[in-house]
């Protein structure tokens, strides 16, 4: 289970020497920017909940907040009962944490940065190796396995990023963007990966700008605008509240009811 509330972060905005005359972001004042001001969510097990939102609108600051990459001004988060603000060593055991930036190890292979990161986590051998056998299978990338990361596709680099995330069967999966710059093949078997967490009963959030990634996996919905919480619900939630049946209109509904 996932639990967040009234989760914020602001970080110290450098002196500005030219001032401007376009409209002032509202989440900038005294000095500091807002990136995240008022967010709450829930993500029950067997639930994938989507997070969406206009570009900066401080959906991958909460997504670091909760993986413990980034540490809350004020908020609670808990992930499975666990303070991630207060036990952030102890919640890091429970998730899996996929972060648009973060590469791959080049010089490696495929398998060699999935291992290593199974063996941070302490996964004895025989069972890192049962796991990446499974992983590989799953993703479909069997025959890549031993080929360097800077040698691999753009796809095959986002599997292998997966499959690093979740090689240690985290209880939390958390995924920002997935599929960005995938093609149609890539994409749907990471889409795939991410519905069978459902029968794991893992609770899994990830960000897009796909709502047709939303449709098709999502139980519920949360929506950032300006750094707060603008729509947390369902999808039909979603589509009453922004007043079309079609997800797109009902998100632009929304997200022009609070601008």
């Amino acid at each position: 289970m996932i639990e967040v509330k009234h989760l914020a972060k602001r970080f110290r905005m450098p002196p500005q020497k030219d001032k401007t005359t376009a409209a002032p972001d509202p989440r900038e004042h005294d000095g500091w920017f807002h990136a995240v001001r008022d967010v709450s969510f829930s993500c029950a097990p067997g639930e994938v909940l989507g997070l969406l939102g206009p570009n900066g609108a401080g959906k991958t600051t909460t997504l670091r907040l909760l993986s413990t990459a980034l540490q809350a001004d004020a908020g609670s988060a808990l992930v499975n009962g666990v303070d991630v603000l207060q036990q952030p060593l102890v919640a890091r055991q429970s998730i899996g944490f996929l972060s648009g930036s973060t590469g791959l190890y080049g010089r490696l292979t495929a398998r060699e940065n999935v291992e290593y990161f199974g063996r941070l986590h302490g996964m004895p051998a025989d069972k890192l190796k049962q796991r990446c056998d499974e992983l590989f299978a799953l993703l479909q990338m069997e025959h890549y396995g031993n080929k360097r990361a800077d040698q691999l596709s753009t796809g095959m680099k986002q599997k292998c990023a997966i499959a690093r995330t979740v090689v240690h069967a985290p209880q939390v999966v958390i995924l920002d963007e997935p599929t960005t710059g995938l093609d149609v093949m890539s994409a749907k078997i990471l889409l795939d990966f991410i519905a069978s967490y459902k029968a794991l009963r893992v609770p899994l959030i990830f960000s897009t700008h796909h709502l047709h990634e939303v449709e098709k996996l999502c139980d519920r919905v949360c929506i950032i605008n300006h750094g707060t919480t603008a729509f947390n619900g369902t999808l039909d939630e979603l589509r009453q509240l922004g007043g079309s049946a079609d997800l797109y209109d009902a998100f632009v509904g929304v997200i022009n009811r609070g601008a």
